[in-house]
Formats: C-alpha cells, sequence, structure tokens
C-alpha cells in the first residue's frame, strides 16, 4: 500500500505493474473496497499496465486532512478527489475503470476533463453522472423497492443503524445485490476493514442524501455539480459491463446510457454477475480494459 496527499486527501492506494507502464486507476464503489479489483490488477499488470487502485474517501486508510472538511459524498467530490489522485502522481492521461461509486467519478472526470482519459469501463448504469434535479420523481415500484437502503439513510434511524450495524448491513447488500456471487467470510472481512475508517458513516449518509436533493453539497464543489446538472456528454472510448444478477441495478433490454457516449461506444451485459462486476468477472473487467486505446 502506497498513500499520496491528493486535494484534501491523504490517499491509500495500492499500485501494481511496471512504473513505465500505461496507467490504468481502477475505482470501487459502496459498499466494496479496493480488494474489489484484485484480480483484475494482477491481470493488468501482468499486461504490462501499471494499476493504481485507490480507497476512495471514507474507506479504509484513506483519510481527510482537515477537520473542518466537510464529509461530502457528492458526486462532485469524487470527481475532484480522482482528479487530485491524477494530478498528485504526475499523470497527464489514464484509462478509467469504476462502478458504482467508482463508476461515478470515473464518468465525472471523462465527462469535464475528456483530455484527462484515454478510455473509459464503467459498470452497472453506464453513465453514472446523477440527474439530481429529477430525483425527486418516482420510478417504477420495482426499481423503488431496491433503493431501501438510500431511503433508510434519510433518516437519523438509518444513520444510526449504518454506525451500529456496519458490518452486517453491508453483508446484507453484497448478498442481494451478488445473488450469484459465493463470496467466503475471509473475503468479504478483507473489505469489512474499510468500514471502519472514522468518516465512513458521514460519507455515506451525505451521498445517500445529496443525491436527492436532501441535503446541500461542499461549496467548493458547487462549480463542478451545476456543470453535472447538465448532463454533458462523454466522449472517450467507452465500454459498458452491466451484470445479469445485478440486484440493484438489473440490466434493461433498451441501453439508456447510449445516448450519453458520444465516441466509440460498446456495452456487454454478461449473465450470472451481480453489481460487485470487476471482483465477480475479474477477466471480463480486464479484457475490456485492454481493449481501449492507452
Amino acid at each position: 500500500m502506497k498513500r499520496i496527499i491528493a486535494g484534501v486527501l491523504d490517499i491509500a492506494y495500492v499500485e501494481v505493474g511496471p512504473a513505465n507502464g500505461a496507467p490504468v486507476v481502477l475505482l470501487h464503489g459502496f459498499p466494496y473496497d479496493a480488494h474489489a479489483y484484485h484480480g483484475v490488477a494482477q491481470r493488468l499488470a501482468a499486461a504490462g499496465r501499471r494499476c493504481l487502485v485507490p480507497w476512495l474517501r471514507g474507506y479504509g486508510p484513506t483519510r481527510f486532512l482537515h477537520a473542518e472538511t466537510p464529509r461530502s459524498g457528492e458526486q462532485a467530490a469524487l470527481g475532484a478527489d480522482l482528479l487530485a489522485f491524477l494530478d498528485a502522481l504526475g499523470i497527464p492521461q489514464a484509462v478509467l475503470g469504476g462502478y458504482d461509486w467508482g463508476g461515478r467519478a470515473a464518468c465525472v472526470v471523462a465527462a469535464l476533463w475528456p483530455q484527462r482519459v484515454s478510455g473509459l469501463v464503467s459498470c452497472g448504469a453506464g453513465y453514472n453522472i446523477q440527474n439530481i434535479a429529477e430525483a425527486g420523481k418516482p420510478a417504477s415500484p420495482e426499481s423503488e423497492h431496491r433503493y431501501w437502503y438510500q431511503y433508510y439513510l434519510h433518516g437519523e434511524r438509518g444513520r444510526a443503524g449504518l454506525a451500529a450495524n456496519r458490518e452486517a448491513f453491508c453483508r446484507l447488500l453484497w448478498q442481494m445485490w451478488s445473488p450469484e456471487w459465493a463470496f467466503d467470510a475471509h473475503t468479504f472481512a478483507q473489505t469489512a476493514h474499510s468500514f471502519g475508517n472514522p468518516d465512513f458513516v458521514e460519507v455515506v449518509v451525505h451521498s445517500y442524501r445529496h443525491r436527492f436533493g436532501l441535503v446541500p453539497g461542499d461549496p467548493a464543489y458547487q462549480h463542478i455539480e451545476a456543470q453535472l446538472a447538465a448532463q454533458p456528454t462523454i466522449e472517450v472510448p467507452t465500454v459498458v459491463l452491466e451484470g445479469g444478477s445485478d440486484g440493484v441495478a438489473p440490466p434493461s433490454a433498451e441501453d439508456k446510457s447510449a445516448a450519453h457516449f458520444t465516441g466509440a461506444y460498446q456495452r456487454q451485459v454478461v449473465p450470472g454477475v451481480g453489481h460487485n462486476f470487476p471482483q465477480e468477472a475479474p477477466e471480463v473487467f480486464t479484457q475490456a480494459i485492454l481493449g481501449l486505446p492507452t
């Protein structure tokens, strides 16, 4: 594990592969951590890529530099953290791969700073930039019931529940979101350590309240949120991977993300794979990365 000061964070990250290899930054989601990319990173390193896998704000060993910094989990903050990470490491351009929160960070940077991104692999929804202005509109009942955890965290009972039952809460989501993934106790325990981060609860709660417009964001990122509100398109070459057994965001017959991508684009739905795509199907994720320009 390595560390680097980047923006408002002291970011912990794993680096594997040759130092002169084409850089790939891989970003985990909620409630996961850098361990999700172990299989992918090893494969990419063997193919000559320089792989960097950070823990996001609020997870694992990553820490805020100052107590007064808002513990925001908003999309603009995640994108700004990724951009600061690239800047701190002196990486002018990289392939980005992510899912869930990590896919959101990757999409934000790809949309607003495309010159820093040579290619993108985004899982699940594909276009992971939130449309907060539309968040109050109800979805189908089938979709709404999958978001119970988000609505739970809107209230103080949910905040207290997450704080008191971090591991049990997150293990339940793993089981519900990846019903065909037979992960063992050791695999979960490796990641569960990351939920002990002192800022985990605050960052998570803020994320799931901000995306519905229930709480304000960090003023430092207001200019980024303003740009994201326009739902900017993504011009970099992109592969969207969707798990056919994703329990929170199952793929639809219609590709609803395609219109947001203006460059080379392909979508792949993989049967039997759940929400934690890179850890469940590392070979598929690896090949998607290797198929992008560097």
